[in-house]
Parts: C-alpha cells; structure tokens; sequence
C-alpha cells in the first residue's frame, strides 16, 4: 500500500516555512511498511485544498497531513477535509473538551474562536493532542470497488506532531501497511564527485538494483543512500551489508562516515583516540572549520582553539607572522599557509595546526582555477596541498573547509 504526504500553509509554500514534517513522516511512515509516493504543499486557499485530498485520497491508501488545524480564518483543513470527503462538520464534544482542558490548565479563559478546533468531518475520529489545543483528525473514506483510504490530519507544530505520531498514530497506520518494512543507510564519503564515485563502483547505482543504491551531493559530501526491504529490521540490515562491503571495498578512505557524521566529528572521535589535540587558523574559510569543530556534538576536548586571520595585521600579531610574507604567487602563498599551521600549534601548544589560505581572486577567464592552500603542522613538520577553487561558488567555504578536515582525517587514520 502507498501513502500521500500533504503539507498545508502559505508560508510553506511559499518557501518562508522550512517543511521539515514531511521528510520525518515519510521516514515513520517506511517503518510501518508504507511506501511514500507522494509528496504535496498546498497554499491556504480553500479550493486548492479540496483538490489537493481529492487526489490524494483517489491515488494513495493512506493520507497524512500537517497544518491549518488551528482556530483561525487561515486554517482550513477541517473544512476542506470535508468537502473532499462529502461530509458535514459536526461538533465533536470530546475534541472541545480537549480543547477547554488545555486552556483551564493554562489557566487561561478559551476564546470562542477555538470551537472552531472542535468542528470536525462528520463520521471521524478525533487524534488525541496532549501538547495543543489543536486535536487531529481521523477518517476512513470508502472508495467503490477498491479499499478504504485512511486521512489523518494532524497540526503543523513539529513538536505536537510527532507526539501525536507516537502515542496513538503510528498504530492507526499499521493495519494499512504490509509485513515488510523498508530501512535506510547512508554511507558518506568526500574526496571525489558523483560521477567519478559512480564510475569507481560496479554498478551499484541502478534503478531495478535490489537493494536499491541512491547518490546525492550535500555541500560537496557525496552521500550513498542504500535502500532494503525485509520482514524485520535485522533482515533489512543484513540484505544490505554486501553492498555495504562492496562500497567500502571499492571507495576506501574517500568513506569517513555514515547517517548523521560529519567530517568534524570523524576528526574529533581521531584525535580522541589517539589522545592528540589540534589548533587552527583560518583565513579564506573565515572560521568555518573552528565553528564546525566547537559545535560538534562528538568529544570536542581535543580541540583547544583556533584564529580567524584575514589580514595582514592579524597573521602578524596573533601568529607572529612577519609582515614581509604577504603573498604574491602562489608559491609564496602556500609559505604564510605553513607559517599559519607551524604558528597556531606553537601558540597553542597542540599536536596538529591545521591552516586554510586566502581564496585567490576567480578569474573567468583562466582555463585553470586557482588553488587554494591548506597545511598541516605536526611534530614531524608542516605537509601542505593545493585544492582546486573549480567548485560552485556558493559551496567553496564549505568545500575547502571540508578539504581540510579530511586531509587531517586521512593524515589521523592508523
């Protein structure tokens, strides 16, 4: 069986409103054993909201949606809800107990708007809302010659959403799903494009593959996205796992993580384990590696701290770097960098001084991007590498932010 997910709201629409349910539901909705088909964002016009569960209700078995259940002239679901379905709204006396609980317990007086919380399609259920005063709405719509589609209309606030999900929706979902469920694993990698780590693995990345094999690029970290059906979550697992080796067979160390690792955490579990510790200065990436590591959520202890130095003043007086090294080519660019690692691990008496260089004025018309330089100061010495500006410029701080924790990574791994 196939779910429709409908997301209601002007300011999702209109992109003011970052639509985070949707891609939670879908992943809930897989654990049942429900494929997604569909995805819909729908404005807060009332005909484009009948239309939007007509059809969802014509081509999906079960519907879910999030939003326009509050008390006013803007929240539509209710009525469009019935209107797709032919009902009445009838008032649903325990919805509008819920409703007058939550604002006695506030200690509040419920304004009469709020009834309108408590008008439901007539024939429908009411999903019980610990959290809100916005009760949700089940109802089973018959379909001659075929099953019942299943609409579930919960509100839009995230945190209420996904307590609804848990405490009685995921129940009501399951009678509509199959005794297969689908699970996901996601293997990240950085150190190539998409092509070159398509072209590297043998024909993992085909629509009828089973498991089936997504890639995507997120801010240049290419993510593998492996899909598996099974009776349990272990026959799911272990349906991937030859894949899983083969990736790992194939792509090697241009693999650091999987699910939510980032390349800063890779390098701090590193630097954990080993007992090492590390400083940066940055200068092109204007902070973005310090900020990544200082946010991680893995041990941040080994990193002690580091300098955003883009100018000559601050290279001179923070890192004691003389005035007289100002680059002029690229050779004596990649110097000040290596003075910059050399100098942060001594200022801050760590094991490794990572530094990113200037990002070099972009030149239409050169054939050959220009480099930007990033080096790596140890108690062995100061190793340094040029990494090619050809990326998006809206990318380039992440990427080369990203180029130089991995060239710390791959410098870290035994």
């Amino acid at each position: 069986m196939h779910a429709e997910l409908i997301a209601v709201g002007d300011e999702i629409l209109s992109g003011q409103t970052l639509d985070t349910n949707t891609q939670w539901l879908a992943r809930r909705l897989a654990e049942v054993g429900l494929r997604t088909r569909f995805h819909t964002v729908v404005g807060d016009d009332l005909a484009d909201c009948v239309v939007a569960f007509q059809r969802a209700i014509e081509r999906a078995d079960v519907v879910v949606s999030t939003g326009g259940l509050g008390p006013t002239a803007d929240d539509l679901t209710r009525q469009a809800l019935a209107e797709a379905t032919g009902r009445e709204l009838v008032l649903n006396e325990e919805a509008l107990a819920h409703i007058r609980d939550i604002f006695a317990r506030r200690r509040r007086e419920m304004p009469e708007g709020n009834r309108l919380q408590a008008l439901f399609p007539a024939g429908s259920r009411m999903i019980g809302n610990p959290s809100g005063t916005a009760p949700g709405i089940l109802v089973d719509v018959s379909r001659p010659g075929r099953g019942a589609c299943r609409v579930v209309a919960l509100p839009g606030v995230p945190a209420e959403m996904v307590e609804m999900w848990h405490d009685s929706v995921a129940a009501a979902m399951r009678p509509f799903g199959h005794d297969r469920m689908v699970r996901y694993r996601r293997i990240k990698c950085f150190g190539a494009g998409e092509s070159q780590i398509e072209a590297i693995l043998p024909d993992l990345i085909r629509r009828d593959r089973v498991p089936r094999v997504g890639i995507s690029a997120q801010q240049a970290t290419i993510v593998l996205r492996i899909q598996a059906e099974g009776a349990s979550e272990e026959e799911c697992l272990a349906a991937m796992e030859p894949t899983v080796q083969t990736i790992y067979d194939y792509l090697g160390t241009l693999v650091f993580g999987e699910e939510d690792d980032d390349l800063q955490d890779v390098v701090l579990r590193l630097l954990h384990r080993r007992g090492d510790t590390l400083a940066v200065a940055e200068w092109g990436t204007a902070g973005l590696v310090g900020e990544w590591l200082g946010g991680s959520p893995a041990l941040r202890d080994p990193f002690l701290g580091g300098v955003v130095a883009t100018s000559q003043a601050a290279r001179r007086r923070l890192l004691n770097i003389p005035s007289d090294e100002v680059p002029s080519n690229s050779h004596a660019e990649c110097l000040v960098v290596e003075a910059m690692a050399a100098a942060c691990r001594h200022r801050l008496g760590t094991d490794w001084g990572l530094a990113v260089g200037r990002f070099p004025p972009l030149d239409p018309r050169s054939a050959e991007p220009p480099p930007v330089w990033v080096a790596l100061a140890s108690e062995a010495g100061v190793e340094r590498k040029a990494f090619s500006l050809a990326s998006h410029p809206a990318i380039l701080r992440a990427y080369c932010a990203k180029a130089a924790l991995n060239m710390l990574r791959l410098a870290l791994l035994p």
